[in-house]
C-alpha cells in the first residue's frame, strides 16, 4: 500500500464477496510498500478466514502478512490475524523465504487477502549518483513532484527544460515515463549524462535555452535554480515561465519563494500547492495550467 494514500486504495478496493485477480495499482505510484492481487473478500476476519482453505498450494509454502493501512491494529493483534488466517490455509507455513506470499488488510470495513508483492525502494538506489549536485532536489521530493506531476503516465510526454543533473529525469525514466530534458548549462548536461548511464538509462538531456526551446509536451516540471532567482531579474523569470507555458499545458513549477504574481503574469493558473519543508529550508511545489 502506498503511505498515505488509504483512500484511493479504499475506493479501488470496493465491489464484490469475491474479485478476480483485482489489483490496487496500475500505474506507477512512487512509493509502493505493498501490493496486493485480491483474491478473497469479507465483513470481517472470521468470514475472510472461511474462504481461504480453497487455496491450493501445490506443496509450496506460504506467509501471510497484515498490511497495515491505518496504523490502529496493535502489534499482537496484528501478529493474531496473521495466525488466524494462516492456520486456515492448507500448508506449510515458511517465515523467511515463503514461496507465496500473502497479504491480508482492512480496508474501510471491509477485510480483503490475496498475493502479496513487497514494493521495491528503487529510488534510494538513485541518491548516490556519480555527479551530485547541492542544489538538486532530493531524490524522494523528486519521485514525489514526478508523480504529482504525471499521475497516469500512458501516453503522456513529459519535459525538464531546466533538467540541471537529471534527478527529476531519472526518476520519471525509473517509473517508466515518456521523459526528455535540457539545460542551457553544458557541464550540468555532461553531469546528467554521466548520471542516466550510471543507471543504464537512454541519453535523453540535449544542451538548449528553455526560452528558445521547441517542442509540444503534456507536461513540464520546472525547478526553478534557487542559487540564481535571487539574482535572476524578474523579466528572465517571467520569461522562464512564460516559455514552460508554450512547451506544455500542464506545468509543476518547483520554487523556494513566492511567485504568484509572475504566475499571474504568465497567464498560468495554480490548481493545487504544496510546500515541503527540511528543517527551515522551504520549497513550494506548484500545480498549474493555462489560464
Amino acid at each position: 500500500m502506498p503511505d498515505g494514500d488509504e483512500d484511493d486504495a479504499g475506493q479501488r478496493a470496493r465491489g464484490g464477496r469475491r474479485c478476480k485477480r483485482n489489483r490496487y495499482f496500475t500505474e506507477p505510484i512512487p512509493f509502493i510498500k505493498y501490493k496486493i492481487t485480491i483474491r478473497y473478500e469479507g465483513t470481517d476476519i472470521s468470514s475472510l478466514a472461511e474462504q481461504v482453505s480453497a487455496i491450493e498450494l501445490d506443496g509450496l509454502t506460504f506467509k501471510v502478512v497484515l498490511v497495515e493501512t491505518d496504523g490502529n491494529i496493535p502489534y499482537e493483534d496484528q501478529r493474531g490475524i496473521e495466525r488466524q488466517i494462516g492456520l486456515r490455509i492448507r500448508g506449510e507455513a515458511e517465515m523467511r523465504k515463503p514461496d507465496r506470499l500473502f497479504g491480508v488488510a482492512c480496508i474501510r470495513g471491509r477485510w480483503i487477502l490475496g498475493e502479496c508483492e513487497k514494493g521495491e525502494p528503487v529510488w534510494l538506489k538513485h541518491n548516490q549518483k556519480p555527479q551530485p549536485y547541492s542544489t538538486a532536489l532530493g531524490t524522494r521530493v523528486a519521485r514525489a513532484v514526478v508523480n504529482i506531476a504525471v499521475p497516469m503516465p500512458s501516453g503522456v510526454r513529459v519535459v525538464d527544460p531546466c533538467c540541471g543533473i537529471g534527478t527529476v529525469v531519472i526518476e520519471a525514466l525509473s517509473m517508466g515515463m515518456n521523459m526528455e530534458g535540457f539545460d542551457l548549462n553544458p557541464l550540468a548536461v555532461r553531469g546528467a549524462r554521466v548520471n542516466l548511464a550510471h543507471y543504464g538509462m537512454p541519453d535523453v538531456v540535449r544542451v538548449a535555452d528553455m526560452r528558445t526551446l521547441t517542442g509540444s509536451y503534456d507536461t513540464a516540471i520546472v525547478d526553478l535554480p534557487y542559487n540564481l532567482c535571487s539574482v535572476m531579474p524578474p523579466e528572465e523569470r517571467l520569461a522562464m515561465l512564460s516559455s514552460a507555458r508554450r512547451l506544455a499545458r500542464r506545468i509543476i513549477i518547483v520554487t523556494i519563494e513566492s511567485i504568484d504574481d509572475d504566475i499571474n503574469h504568465a497567464r498560468l493558473l495554480v490548481l493545487d500547492r504544496c510546500v515541503v519543508r527540511k528543517g527551515r529550508f522551504e520549497r513550494q511545489v506548484l500545480v498549474c495550467v493555462h489560464a
